[in-house]
């Protein structure tokens, strides 16, 4: 199984994640996504599959300090532009395998990802 994990580096929610991964054997590429970047057909795919209000981060800081009108009117294309333009917008981790995909990490849903 090709199992990859995207996020960012430094994010306490992703060492929590890769952790995991390691405590429970699976072994997963690391895409950094701040430092490698992201493609429109990933996000689209993301933002098809669990929601773009789902992978869009409005709690982190990145999104909290964008101007009132770039947070107005937020819809799946103008999501999937800011997070093209600052990938640190995306909630982490992204886990993809076997065609299916989680956001964020919580360990009992890694659990029924893996049974």
């Amino acid at each position: 199984m090709t199992v990859t994990i995207y996020g960012i580096k430094n994010c306490d929610t992703m060492k929590k994640a890769r952790t995991w991964l390691a405590e429970h054997s699976v072994e997963a590429e690391f895409h950094d996504y701040k430092a490698s970047g992201i493609d429109r057909a990933h996000l689209q795919r993301w933002c098809s599959e669990a929601g773009w209000e789902t992978v869009l981060n409005r709690a982190g800081t990145t999104f909290r300090k964008l101007d009132d009108a770039d947070k107005q009117d937020l819809d799946q294309d103008k999501a999937i532009a800011l997070m093209l333009a600052q990938p640190s917008m995306i909630k982490r981790p992204v886990l993809e395998a076997e065609n299916r995909i989680i956001i964020g990490f919580k360990p009992d849903l890694y659990e029924q990802f893996f049974a």
